[in-house]
């Protein structure tokens, strides 16, 4: 069942203003000084959206949410929904581009957005990200479009290609439900690199893209991929 991208805020608005959210907001509020004035999501959220206001002490409040973000349990899928709030006006801007785009359906459009905002936010290097939200929706925005850019160089290519040669390849693509699972797999094995090997091995952006992405010198994940990959394949022989 789809939902419409509206929906799918109020649903996420409702979730916030609940007992057990407020006790997982309570807990990130301690682990981070920056949220520390804040006693509620609502608090929060009108403190970052109001204007005018101090550019500075936003980014650092966003900052603290994505340092949460990128931990384990509830507290981290607290941060992270309150990153969704906090930054759905930059989103709902890229969702209505990417429609114009002719990106994907509607859904699908909706879809893409909240998935790779969340990759964004659970890649991002801190140390090297100046400014939280601007980084977080280029980097949104820019993967959407050039995803896109390679399915129509794909379909492209595969317009030339001779159909009884790959009608037993059964590749049909591993689609949405397929990434996550995939994404998923690959982060518990290697943590922070996963999200550069799914977009080197298998998106097929190059080293110099995802290192720009990600905030990281062309060397320092040239370094990490071949690290990561090795162990890969460390764990492919031990499962063999």
């Amino acid at each position: 069942m789809s939902f419409a991208w509206h929906e799918i805020r109020d649903h996420l608005m409702h979730s916030s203003s609940n007992l057990h959210f407020q006790r997982s907001f309570d807990a990130v509020r301690r682990g981070q000084a920056a949220l520390a004035p804040f006693r509620d999501p609502a608090t929060l959220l009108d403190g970052l959206h109001r204007t005018p206001g101090d550019p500075a002490r936003k980014n650092l409040i966003l900052a603290a949410l994505v340092g949460a973000a990128q931990g384990d349990g509830p507290t981290s899928d607290c941060a992270l929904t309150m990153l969704l709030l906090a930054l759905w006006p930059g989103l709902d801007a890229i969702r209505r581009r990417s429609i114009w785009r002719r990106l994907g359906t509607a859904d699908e459009v909706a879809s893409d957005v909240l998935a790779r905002m969340t990759e964004a936010v659970r890649g991002l290097d801190l140390g090297r990200v100046n400014w939280i939200a601007a980084t977080v929706l280029r980097n949104v925005e820019r993967d959407m479009i050039r995803a896109r850019q390679r399915d129509t160089a794909r379909d492209s290519l595969a317009s030339d290609i001779d159909t009884d040669e790959v009608a037993d390849s059964g590749d049909n693509g591993i689609g949405a439900a397929g990434y996550a699972r995939l994404n998923g797999a690959v982060r518990k094995l290697l943590g922070d690199d996963a999200l550069l090997v799914i977009r080197v091995a298998i998106e097929g952006f190059s080293q110099a893209e995802v290192a720009g992405g990600l905030g990281l010198t062309e060397a320092a994940a040239r370094k990490r991929y071949q690290r990561a990959m090795h162990k890969l394949r460390d764990a492919l022989d031990e499962n063999a």
